[in-house]
């Protein structure tokens, strides 16, 4: 345990405050559709610099954000005039193969993790955006191509060492596991983004594969959405656990997107029969170990957009017709290019694999996870370190987009996803939690009572 005493504390660590170089970098996340100010950022290089920083902060009264990878969807990992503790620069794996059991540093991003945990034969489910930060994707579920497989992210989440307040004044790091502070444990297997403290550490259970079979299949045009998607959402969630695919809908194709946990492209197509049999997709196959496969599907984030909104939705019964047209209708008329639906299958391993100990995670029995998103904006790779100009006349347009789109499935609906925000939403707390909020209010009372990690959606200390 590590922890400050009633003496005076300095900040330690790589400490950026306005008027430095790099500020303007330091202080912005991925999605610059949200902008804020902080009167400082501390980039922990170690555990300590992360208990020195929070009881810096409470001495001084000074708000705290905790940021990871950066892609807080809403802008809630930073805040103006305050504290952002960042963990991005804590990288480190140690990988056990004995154990089938890894820790890692909180600030591995996804792509750091899968190419660390290949390199020494294994994998871990994983969002597919490799600069998300793996510690915020785990601590909200987590979920990928390798789901159905090997569970949700936080369903292999063993232990994690977090800093937490202490006393009235001070911060200590402590460990938590299915034997220490297992309620804890349990609160951050889906509920764990910023609400009770600061993740500096994860020890995940890791999975030996050696190689995967990566399939694409694309539609050009929506005339095929309708039967790809009522193909995929009745088998996709119910085929072999190795599998598991998405969809993504653009304004000018439906794409398809699988991983097959091992076996062989025969077999790949086999499974997806019933999806490829619709229409004449162009199909794509590559046959790699995963940690490859991973690299190379990604999109270098200088091309992305600035900015992004999204919101998620769960789905526990197949759509109707009428379901899948409004998509049609809505991709239609979709204001930019980069404008998508997406949907991950879930099923499998995700529905029969809640961990010892059990897991806030609330959505398993979904038959699987959507979301419709905007992008808009210049590429970000554009703005050499600047922000982009504001207000940006697309996003009006785009945000409307989204609202009306969201409002029209919401009667196929079922939740929502806490790493994907609704903002506005009623009730958010339930469609992110379901039936566990109460006993999150219990364990935000324990571990934070005076409330210190708070923010927009941050689990409130009693019900409001």
């Amino acid at each position: 345990m590590t922890s400050t005493s009633t003496q005076p504390v300095e900040l330690t660590g790589r400490i950026v405050r306005p008027g430095d170089d790099g500020y303007r970098t330091a202080s912005d996340s991925w999605n610059l559709l949200f902008s804020h100010d902080p009167a400082v950022v501390v980039f922990a290089q170690e555990t300590q610099d992360v208990v020195n920083a929070l009881a810096w902060a409470r001495r001084n009264d000074v708000a705290v954000r905790v940021r990871s990878g950066g892609h807080c969807l809403e802008g809630w990992s930073t805040v103006d005039d305050g504290m952002v503790i960042d963990v991005s620069e804590m990288k480190s794996a140690s990988i056990d193969p004995a154990t089938h059991t890894a820790t890692v540093g909180a600030g591995l991003n996804q792509l750091e993790a899968v190419t660390a945990l290949g390199e020494a034969g294994f994998a871990a489910p994983t969002g597919t955006e490799g600069t998300v930060g793996l510690v915020g994707a785990t601590l909200g579920g987590g979920f990928g191509l390798l789901t159905r497989n090997f569970g949700m992210a936080s369903d292999n989440l063993l232990a994690a060492e977090i800093v937490v307040a202490s006393n009235d004044i001070d911060a200590e790091a402590i460990t938590v596991d299915e034997q220490t502070h297992a309620d804890l444990l349990w609160a951050l297997r889906g509920a764990g983004n910023g609400n009770f403290g600061i993740v500096t550490a994860l020890t995940y259970r890791v999975h030996p594969l050696a190689q995967t079979i990566y399939v694409t299949a694309t539609w050009p045009g929506l005339a095929d959405l309708p039967a790809v998607f009522d193909a995929w959402q009745r088998s996709a969630p119910h085929t072999d656990n190795r599998l598991t695919s998405q969809l993504e809908i653009s304004a000018s194709d439906v794409q398809l997107v699988g991983a097959l946990a091992g076996g062989s492209a025969d077999e790949a197509t086999r499974l997806l029969g019933p999806i490829l049999s619709v229409g004449e997709p162009t199909v794509s196959m590559t046959d790699a170990n995963w940690a490859d496969t991973y690299a190379d599907f990604q999109i270098p984030n200088v091309d992305e957009p600035v900015n992004w909104k999204f919101n998620s939705q769960f789905i526990y019964e197949p759509y109707p017709v009428e379901a899948v047209n409004l998509i049609v209708s809505f991709m239609e008329k979709a204001p930019t290019p980069q404008c998508n639906y997406f949907t991950n299958a879930f099923g499998g391993a995700v529905t029969g694999s809640e961990p010892a100990g059990g897991s806030v995670f609330a959505h398993r029995n979904a038959l699987f996870y959507a979301e419709p998103g905007a992008g808009w904006g210049g590429a970000r790779g554009a703005l050499a370190g600047e922000r982009p100009a504001t207000p940006d006349s697309l996003t009006a347009e785009c945000l409307t987009w989204i609202a009306d789109f969201t409002e029209a499935l919401a009667p196929y609906v079922n939740g929502a996803y806490v790493n994907v925000p609704n903002v506005g939403m009623a009730g958010w707390e339930t469609a992110y939690w379901g039936a566990n909020v109460d006993r999150l209010y219990d364990i935000k009372a324990k571990y934070d009572p005076h409330n210190l990690f708070s923010f927009e959606q941050s689990i409130p200390l009693a019900a409001s």
